[in-house]
């Protein structure tokens, strides 16, 4: 298909060239690509048409079109001709009047989709191209996928972002649904629908399993994205939904009349939902946040965590939502919630898990990876799964989503083979890269037998082994536990964690400090930031260099000196950097974000074992298990503590490697100071 191009006249394209013929209902023949037609749509317009270029103005103008077809299609019988269709000698403006009539009559039949001055506000010439892309086919008859693969390729450029909002990628929402399986007589809602995503796969799994008799419904606040959901739900056929316009997390009195009718507490059996998330929107009010236990601020007493009659100032929508989520569940009801990383290992956040303990149990947990919503948002996130009022000994269902199935830029990924080709599937099509299948069937066969094999594509965490509300599928991950174990089994390797060096007197840890930006460029003496430690070496940058006053008042407690390491504790992608400080590097201050590591008794082991051992691969996996991501700052804290290091239990060997590495920093020193000579000698 040729591509539109704004310096070709539309009246060249083969759709408006071709032969005209009389279409009636019965000529029409179903799709099966939409996206090509969204994306040319979108291209054209932005190119060519005065006053429809904005993505949300050319999605808002193809979606009424496409619910003029809709309508066109049910209407006409077999032998009637089709109204969303250029006839043979028939100039665009009469074809622009048809569907103008057409839309305004279904205004008039749904006046909660569309506002009474809505049109149809696309040039006749350019409606005439893209009815002659599409007249042909029948949407009505077309697979539910087809449509729903090219909605979401026109409102996802469109509507991104928003307050919190973010498009929940499809393999995301069919792997939710696999896991709960909504069924026959179910009432099912998303109370953070957004355009309809949920709801749509939902009545897809639904259909395919030939349910019955069930209530699918969805809240959204934003009166958009409500009757974009409701738009969508009418595009793939959908006859009974019920979506309302309503803020979730207001008191529920204040909804109307007809959501109060049908939205009551405690009687859904399935939430699937991705609320707004973001510290950016908190729900402020102390109306609105008085009504939920965790719209109050908590305290811990004898290890236990407590409400208290004090309304927090604040709260970001994701806590409210799920404790909004089991208000709306029945007992024994069950939901998937997608929130932020932050919320499953944060110390702060512990109190919304004693809240969650009181009222549902954790089926599971499932990570995701860093780009699962990228390019939109780099905020890590993960998938909970509880049930409400179930008292459950089964173990913690966990999976670690590593492949997604697109990359940070939003494009496809592939499975590849050894060698590089792409690997296949029996069609002879490309395999995405995309660990969710594979882990809902585990996650499905957990919930039958209560048994999956231990890897990261699923495993089961004991109740017990629960370290302190701490919810994080790779904090457990087992096979970095089994490398571990294999390790310790064959005699080779002594294990301590990085905390029995400290409390045995061998190693001793001080942390940096922050200086404030506004000391930068005061003087020559270097203050190192998580970004100078570069294959293990400092190498600062000169703008951020500060004067002798700053230096002497931090020099004591830092107390920096040859063979401490340097080691990056927080700060995205650049945890478990580590450098060690040379004769060149001993007059610095070092930021807050770095750990500086001093070997006591180098009879046990010495700094150079040490850097070694930190950047072994079991060491580096640890790490990043153990990295917990706020939003989208990473922190590894007083975790670093519980790495485990893999000690040769041969001492040959350990001065071996040691000498070696303290060789290859000789040389490096060498080197750095050759150069410098080399400058300082320069004119």
């Amino acid at each position: 298909m040729k591509a539109l191009n704004s310096s070709l006249n539309l009246f060249t394209y083969t759709e408006l060239n071709r032969p005209r013929i009389l279409l009636y209902r019965r000529d029409l023949t179903p799709v099966n690509n939409l996206k090509e037609f969204f994306r040319e749509v979108r291209d054209y317009f932005a190119g060519n048409v005065t006053g429809i270029t904005r993505d949300e103005t050319i999605a808002q103008n193809v979606m009424r079109l496409l619910i003029c077809k809709i309508f066109d299609e049910r209407k006409a019988n077999a032998n009637e001709l089709v109204a969303i269709a250029n006839r043979p000698d028939e100039n665009p403006e009469a074809l622009a009047q048809r569907a103008k009539e057409l839309f305004s009559s279904i205004k008039k039949r749904f006046p909660d989709l569309f506002d009474a001055d809505e049109t149809i506000e696309i040039p006749s010439l350019a409606l005439s191209w893209m009815v002659a892309r599409i007249e042909r086919f029948s949407l009505l008859d077309s697979d539910r996928d087809v449509i729903a693969d090219a909605f979401e390729e026109l409102i996802g450029r469109a509507f991104r972002g928003g307050e919190g909002q973010f498009f929940t990628p499809r393999n995301v929402v069919q792997m939710m649904i696999d896991v709960l399986a909504p069924t026959s007589g179910e009432r099912i809602i998303d109370p953070a629908c957004g355009s309809g995503g949920f709801l749509a796969y939902i009545l897809r799994h639904l259909t395919h399993h030939n349910a019955q008799n069930f209530f699918l419904a969805g809240i959204d606040k934003d009166r958009f994205l409500a009757k974009l959901a409701k738009i969508y739900l009418m595009l793939i056929g959908a006859q009974e939904y019920h979506v309302f316009c309503e803020n979730s997390l207001e008191v529920p009195q204040t909804w109307a009349k007809q959501t109060r009718t049908q939205i009551e507490f405690e009687t859904f059996d399935v939430i699937l939902t991705n609320p707004p998330f973001g510290a950016k929107i908190p729900v402020v009010g102390k109306a609105l946040l008085s009504q939920y236990a965790l719209g109050h601020e908590w305290t811990r007493h004898e290890e236990k965590w407590h409400p208290t009659r004090q309304i927090a100032d604040k709260q970001p929508p994701q806590v409210l939502f799920i404790e909004r989520c089991l208000q709306l569940l029945r007992a024994g009801g069950r939901m998937g919630i997608i929130l932020p990383e932050g919320i499953f290992g944060n110390p702060s956040d512990r109190y919304i898990w004693a809240y969650i303990h009181q009222h549902a149990s954790v089926m599971g947990v499932v990570s995701l990876s860093q780009e699962t919503f990228q390019p939109s948002t780099h905020t890590k996130t993960s998938v909970l799964f509880l049930e409400k009022h179930q008292t459950n000994t089964r173990p913690i269902f966990m999976a670690v989503a590593q492949a997604i199935g697109h990359n940070k830029n939003g494009k496809e990924t592939y499975m590849l083979l050894a060698d590089g080709r792409p690997q296949l599937d029996e069609q002879g099509q490309r395999i995405l890269d995309d660990d969710l299948p594979a882990i809902a069937e585990n996650f499905q066969s957990f919930l039958k037998s209560g048994c999956v094999p231990e890897t990261r594509f699923g495993f089961g965490l004991p109740r017990a082994q629960v370290s302190d509300f701490v919810f994080i599928p790779e904090f457990y991950n087992p096979e970095i536990r089994a490398e571990l174990q294999t390790l310790e089994a064959s005699g080779k390797y002594q294990l301590c964690t990085i905390g029995d060096l400290v409390e045995q007197g061998v190693l001793e840890i001080r942390r940096g400090n922050e200086i404030g930006s506004h000391l930068y460029g005061s003087g020559e003496i270097p203050f190192v930031r998580t970004t100078d430690i570069v294959n293990w070496e400092i190498k600062f940058d000169p703008v951020k260099a500060v004067s002798e006053e700053v230096y002497e008042q931090y020099k004591t407690a830092q107390d920096v000196a040859t063979d401490d390491l340097l080691f990056v504790s927080d700060g995205t992608f650049l945890i478990g950097r580590t450098a060690i400080v040379t004769r060149l590097d001993e007059k610095i201050i070092i930021q807050s974000h770095l750990k500086k590591i001093r070997v006591l008794k180098n009879a046990f082991i010495t700094p150079y074992y040490l850097l070694y051992l930190l950047n072994s691969k079991i060491v580096r996996k640890q790490i990043d298990a153990k990295t917990f991501v706020q939003a989208t700052i990473s922190t590894l804290g007083q975790r670093l503590f519980e790495i485990v290091l893999p000690i040769s239990a041969d001492c040959a060997e350990r001065e071996r490697v040691s000498c070696e590495i303290q060789e290859l920093i000789r040389q490096k020193t060498a080197l750095r100071e050759q150069l410098r000579a080399l400058i300082d000698s320069s004119p």
